[in-house]
C-alpha cells in the first residue's frame, strides 16, 4: 500500500440510541430469524436491546450503501471456529460469530454493544471494527472479575486505585479489551487477559497481545458517554480515523426519517 493510502483517514461512525427509541415500528427491519430470537428474551429491556441493535445495524448500513434496508443481510464469521477446523475437530453449526454484511452491503463492518440503557453501533468502510459499551455499576466481586479480565502488570496498577476511580477503571480497561477483541472476530473468547492496553486514565492504547489471533495494526480510542458508562471502539486499520459520532437524539428517529 502507498505511503498516500495510509494517510488517507478512514471514517468511523458510531450511532447511540437510548432503549426508549424501541418500538414496534422496529420490528419490521428484523428477519424471521432474528424476531424469533428477540421473542425468546423473556425481559423487555433484552428485547429493546436486541432489536435496537439489529434495526440500527440495518438502517445505517442502508444509509450509507443506498440499498433498502430489507435488502441488508448478515453472515455469520467465527475465527475460532475456523481454527478447530482447520485442526480437525468438529466446529459450532448453530448461527454465531461476529455478523458481516453480504450484498448490497458487502464490504461495510459494523459492530454493536449494549449495556444499560445504551445502545452503540460502530461502521467502517472495509476495516474490521469492534465497539464495548458498559454500565459502571458495583460488582460483587471486582478483584476476582479484575483477577479474570486484567493481565498481572495491568492489575498491579489498578488495585492501587481507590474508590470510585478503581470501579471505573475496571470498566474502562474492560471496554477497551472487548472492543479490541470484537474487532478481531474472537470476542471474549479471544481471552481478556493476553490483551494488554494502557492504563485506564490515559489514552487508549493496545499494549500487546499474547497468544494466536493477534491484529496487524490498531487504532483504539475510548467513546465519550454519560458519566455512568464506559466504552470504546477499535479498527484494525494502519490509516488515521476520522471517528464521527452522531448523537442519541438523531440516530434512530434520522435513520427512520430516511428510510419512511
Amino acid at each position: 500500500m502507498s505511503s498516500d493510502a495510509t494517510s488517507t483517514p478512514m471514517t468511523a461512525t458510531v450511532w447511540w440510541a437510548h432503549t426508549s427509541a424501541a418500538s414496534s415500528r422496529l420490528v419490521r427491519l428484523l428477519n424471521e430469524d432474528e424476531r424469533t430470537r428477540n421473542e425468546r428474551f423473556r425481559l423487555q429491556d433484552d428485547r429493546d436491546r436486541h432489536l435496537l441493535g439489529r434495526a440500527m445495524a440495518r438502517l445505517s448500513l442502508a444509509e450509507l450503501s443506498g440499498c433498502p434496508p430489507e435488502f441488508i443481510a448478515f453472515d455469520m464469521h467465527c475465527p475460532s471456529c475456523e481454527e478447530k477446523e482447520r485442526a480437525g475437530a468438529a466446529r459450532d453449526e448453530s448461527p454465531h460469530g461476529k455478523p458481516h454484511p453480504i450484498g448490497a452491503a458487502q464490504g461495510w463492518e459494523f459492530s454493536v454493544s449494549h449495556s444499560g440503557e445504551w445502545v452503540v453501533l460502530a461502521v467502517t468502510d472495509g476495516a474490521p471494527v469492534g465497539v464495548d459499551v458498559e454500565r459502571v455499576a458495583p460488582a460483587r466481586d471486582l478483584d476476582g472479575l479484575a483477577g479474570y479480565t486484567l493481565a498481572d502488570d495491568e492489575y498491579r496498577v489498578w488495585s492501587v486505585l481507590d474508590e470510585p476511580e478503581r470501579t471505573v477503571a475496571f470498566y474502562g480497561y474492560w471496554a477497551r479489551k472487548e472492543a479490541l477483541l470484537k474487532a478481531t472476530g474472537l470476542g471474549l473468547s479471544g481471552g481478556l487477559r493476553r490483551v494488554r492496553v494502557s492504563p485506564a486514565d490515559g489514552e487508549a492504547e493496545l499494549v500487546s497481545w499474547e497468544g494466536g489471533g493477534a491484529p496487524g495494526p490498531v487504532w483504539l480510542s475510548d467513546l465519550e458517554r454519560e458519566a455512568g458508562y464506559r466504552s470504546a471502539v477499535a479498527v484494525l486499520t494502519d490509516r488515521p480515523v476520522d471517528l464521527r459520532v452522531r448523537t442519541a437524539q438523531e440516530t434512530v428517529s434520522e435513520l427512520l426519517a430516511v428510510r419512511s
